[in-house]
C-alpha cells in the first residue's frame, strides 16, 4: 500500500473516479434536464483535480516548480468557480 500512495498512483485512481463522475453527472443532466450542466462540473472539479495534481507531483518528488504551477491554477480555478455562482 505504501508503494501505491508514494508513486502517486493512488492520485491517478482518485481521478479517474472524478472523471467517471464527471461523465455519469452529465448523462444524468442531458437525459433529465437537472442538475449542474457539463461546463458547471468542469468548473466545480478543476480546483480539485488541480490538487490532486499537485499532491501527485509532491509525492513523485517532481519539480517544486510544477507544484507552484498546480496550486495556482488550483486557486485562479477556484475563483473562476466562484465567480460563476456569484
Amino acid at each position: 500500500m505504501d508503494g501505491f500512495i508514494a508513486s502517486g498512483r493512488i492520485v491517478d485512481l482518485v481521478l479517474a473516479v472524478l472523471v467517471v463522475e464527471i461523465i455519469a453527472l452529465s448523462a444524468w443532466n442531458r437525459r433529465t434536464g437537472r442538475g449542474p450542466s457539463p461546463g458547471t462540473l468542469l468548473l466545480m472539479a478543476l480546483p480539485g483535480a488541480c490538487l490532486m495534481l499537485a499532491m501527485r507531483t509532491a509525492l513523485t518528488g517532481a519539480a517544486h516548480s510544477w507544484l507552484l504551477l498546480l496550486l495556482v491554477a488550483a486557486f485562479v480555478a477556484h475563483l473562476a468557480d466562484l465567480r460563476s455562482r456569484w
